[in-house]
């Protein structure tokens, strides 16, 4: 998502991406990305950038406010969000992007990933082809617990037919040398994206759709903690649930 801030702040004082580069001290493609992807740069580099522009840091970046409150609360959580849809499809395309070792997708359907980037699976198998482990557990359509949170939800059969959606677009994934995938049928009390020591979790609330709760990304700091939690409760799942052949 572009930081249409930062970008009418350059804009009003005539600044150039790269100008405001070197006034940073970063390469003008480290800029490009502040503005149009909405990357956010490291806290000295962001309060570089934001003197140079006469803003205040946190109006450029409202993320380094959150980041330094969440590290106050625990080393292992980056940011903490309202819900799920203030974080940018860029966001989960960027954390996978990143994994040299294991991503792990624990959901019911997230539709909304490749919705949102339909290059999803090329990026997948590109990890994979690399040596990254990918592992994607959806929901069972048939399971009760699912049809269940239709129910709470008010969501009626929608989410069991979001979850054979969601089937369909990893399907083309079942066979690619690296990935695995699965659908399981437990009660989802997190949705879970990993890639290596960081994890995006969506807590899931009863009666209100996954959007709309609240997320936090995670990164390992030491053995067990936060991030230890998740991981177990992903391999708790993974092993009950049933592998699909493409």
């Amino acid at each position: 998502m572009p930081n249409e801030r930062l970008r009418a702040a350059m804009a009003s004082r005539g600044w150039t991406h790269a100008e405001l580069a070197g006034r940073a001290g970063v390469d003008p493609k480290t800029v490009e990305r502040w503005v149009n992807l909405g990357r956010t740069p490291r806290r000295t580099t962001a309060l570089d950038a934001a003197e140079t522009l006469g803003e205040d840091v946190h109006a450029l970046w409202p993320q380094l406010r959150q980041a330094r409150a969440a590290r106050a609360v625990s080393p292992e959580l980056v940011a903490p969000y309202d819900q799920r849809a203030d974080v940018p499809a860029s966001a989960f395309v960027e954390l996978f992007a990143q994994a040299r070792r294991q991503i792990d997708v624990l959901v019911y359907a997230a539709v909304f990933l490749h919705e949102a980037y339909p290059r999803l699976n090329v990026l997948l198998r590109e990890r994979a082809a690399e040596g990254c482990t990918v592992r994607i557990a959806v929901g069972d359509a048939s399971s009760a617990n699912i049809h269940q949170r239709g129910q709470e939800e008010r969501f009626g059969h929608g989410i069991e037919s979001r979850c054979r959606l969601a089937l369909m677009h990893y399907l083309p994934l079942a066979d690619a040398p690296g990935i695995e995938l699965r659908t399981h049928g437990t009660t989802l009390y997190n949705s879970l994206y990993r890639a290596d020591d960081q994890v995006l979790v969506n807590a899931h609330v009863w009666g209100v759709n996954a959007y709309a709760t609240p997320m936090w990304h995670l990164r390992r700091s030491g053995d067990g903690g936060m991030f230890g939690t998740y991981a177990e409760s992903f391999d708790a799942v993974w092993e009950t649930a049933r592998p699909v052949e493409g």
